[in-house]
């Protein structure tokens, strides 16, 4: 079953309150202000029951110019709309301002409803008809029905609940698989309940007891219950108006406009991504650069225009993307609506739809941000998830993060970054990481650049350690995700990994005839010095040779020579003598001590110390009070 959120709009006086209470028996004015002025200043709430068992919330919106920021925070999630006028007064400013703002919002039907019907003749009201019909010419309002009634009299009204039911039927579902999300437009302390939040569930399911995260503050509760229409429940459903009585909250830590939803469903930001039309009857431009208030669920937030596409200013009747620049962190979805105000004098001037809840800061005129734009506000999924990855990219956010901002599931966003995948057009490198192909290219050419220019001057060293290539590249970026990208390059063969050391897969160490005359010699003197070599040092000096120090780091990675420590290097044929030595003294007698292998090998202290240490890191041996044993 669906559940459908009626909210009412129209001109101060005309009879929306009392047409509520002819409806519902409610009346939705709860302050004594209120009752004393006559004018409904905040939001009212009731429950209208129409033929054919359907419950809808209404939402009583004020309709005085000053409350205008109350009747925007009612107007979000509103199914159907009534646009209330009265027959003794017709169409007005409000009206039409009303009907404006219900037009920014896209509300996706409505029906007209001539009120104070009793109170003037027949022919008038037929002519207050006519006057509507023009004024809501090319609105959703146009061709909508219309019902003549009198609170007072009872007249019309059964017609109305009859109408309202045929368009309750035909009302779009709230989608319940999504997580759950509630602006609070209002915030009160109830005695022995603590502090409660009311507003319209524009999505997903609340249990009782769920965690509840309050954005932007990213405070954490718990919905210790629920209220629908008064009446407790264990589970609310989008669509419906709610009451949630939040655990551990105080009414001062939270304020009308904050967001209950889901933990890390949302995102916050400072800027949003836009389709900004202006109102072809405003009478007034939105110019780049100017100030406005910007109208989000229960928001209201002051903001900067920054017209995209190098206009100077937005005409009344255009369009155009638009960056919004705001004073205040605000939490949104693409395909969000919103309205924006003009700082002064306060009035309506525009509005339309988020295309990107978390953008970066854009260049005005800049081609590759507009095309993003115009893909995230028209574009096939697919394409969406794929500039989302694309623009995120250089950042590593997680498809997790991409699908937050895309307003997707997780799972339907898998699906589209792997078909992109399938078309090469993103990369998965694991880890909940895709990365857009463009930027994967331009990682590699940079290191593949940085290799080249490494082997150039080290024509003898094998590579460089994965720890370098990370730090180089992208040092910013966790060690594991890096990796994960190194790895990909491994399989794709662009390059090599050969004992620890990163080459291109093409690179191949050659010493060419004078180096190699020199590895010659030095392995000789290594050979000959046997298990009392010279220090590396004066190893380096002697050879006279600016390449030396490379050379035996070549002899070092093709395993000619084995590194004891910084200045001690030995042959790998003195080395595996060595061991075999210290094998055969502790096979003998079953232990050995440092004096029994320096003297097996005929050598000193000093050099008999650096190989059984060698020895003891590897496990190969193991020490036992003065003694080794097999590691």
């Amino acid at each position: 079953m669906n559940h459908v959120i009626i909210g009412t709009a129209g001109h101060v006086d005309h009879g929306k309150t009392c047409l509520i209470k002819a409806l519902t028996g409610t009346d939705t004015d709860r302050l004594a202000e209120e009752k004393k002025r006559g004018i409904t200043i905040e939001l009212g709430f009731a429950n209208l029951q129409l033929p054919g068992g359907i419950s809808a919330g209404i939402v009583d919106v004020p309709g005085h110019e000053k409350f205008v920021r109350n009747m925007l925070a009612g107007a979000g999630g509103v199914d159907i709309a009534m646009l209330i006028v009265a027959a003794d007064e017709g169409v007005m400013p409000q009206t039409r301002e009303h009907l404006a703002i219900l037009s920014l919002l896209d509300i996706p039907q409505g029906i007209i409803v001539v009120t104070k019907c009793d109170t003037v003749d027949p022919d008038w009201v037929e002519m207050v008809k006519e006057d509507i019909a023009l004024a809501v010419e090319g609105t959703f309002l146009e061709g909508a029905p219309m019902q003549a009634v009198s609170s007072y009299t009872g007249e019309g009204l059964e017609e109305l609940k009859a109408k309202l039911a045929e368009l309750a039927e035909q009302a779009k579902g709230k989608d319940l698989d999504r997580p759950f999300r509630l602006p609070a437009d209002r915030v009160f302390t109830l005695g022995g309940h603590g502090t409660v939040i009311t507003g319209t569930l524009l999505e997903g399911t609340l249990h009782e007891g769920d965690e509840i995260m309050l954005y932007p503050s990213g405070m954490m509760t718990k919905a210790r219950s629920i209220q629908v229409h008064s009446q407790s429940v264990k589970e609310a459903y989008g669509g419906q108006r709610v009451a949630v009585n939040l655990a551990g909250v105080k009414k001062e830590d939270i304020s009308r406009g904050e967001v209950a939803a889901a933990p890390n469903s949302m995102t916050n930001s400072m800027m949003v991504d836009v389709y900004l039309s202006c109102l072809k009857d405003c009478g007034r431009e939105i110019k780049n650069n100017s100030r406005v208030h910007f109208y989000h669920g229960a928001r209201e937030i002051l903001s900067k225009v920054v017209l995209m596409d190098g206009r100077d200013s937005l005409v009344p009747g255009e369009s155009c993307y638009a960056q919004l620049r705001l004073e205040e962190t605000v939490t949104a979805k693409r395909g969000d609506r919103f309205v924006v105000r003009f700082y002064s004098p306060l009035e309506t001037v525009g509005g339309g739809i988020i295309v990107d809840p978390f953008p970066f800061k854009h260049r005005r005129n800049d081609k590759r941000s507009l095309e993003g734009m115009e893909i995230k506000h028209k574009g096939p999924d697919k394409d969406i998830v794929g500039h989302l990855i694309g623009d995120h990219s250089h950042d590593w956010t997680t498809l997790s993060d991409i699908a937050r901002y895309g307003s997707y599931s997780l799972t339907d966003a898998k699906t589209y970054a792997d078909e992109l995948a399938n078309e090469g057009k993103v990369i998965f490198i694991g880890k909940d990481i895709y990365l857009d192909a463009a930027y994967v290219k331009k990682v590699r050419t940079s290191m593949v650049s940085f290799l080249n220019d490494f082997h150039k001057k080290n024509p003898l060293k094998g590579g460089v350690k994965r720890e370098e290539l990370r730090t180089r590249l992208l040092p910013e970026v966790e060690i594991a995700k890096v990796d994960a990208l190194l790895n990909h390059f491994i399989e794709k063969g662009s390059i090599k990994e050969v004992k620890g050391l990163i080459s291109i897969s093409s690179f191949k160490v050659e010493a060419g005839e004078k180096l190699q005359k020199l590895m010659d010699r030095l392995e000789a003197d290594y050979k000959k010095a046997a298990f009392a070599p010279p220090a590396t040092d004066e190893v380096i000096a002697k050879a006279n040779d600016k390449q030396a120090a490379q050379v035996m780091d070549l002899m070092l990675s093709e395993g000619i020579l084995i590194r004891l420590d910084p200045q001690i290097y030995i042959h790998s044929e003195c080395y595996n003598k060595a061991l075999e030595t210290v094998y055969e003294l502790i096979d003998k007698n079953g232990q050995t001590t440092l004096a029994e292998f320096r003297d097996a090998l005929g050598t000193s202290r000093k050099y008999a110390v650096a190989l059984l240490e060698y020895f003891d890191n590897r496990k190969l041996t193991k020490k036992v009070g003065d003694t080794r044993v097999r590691g």
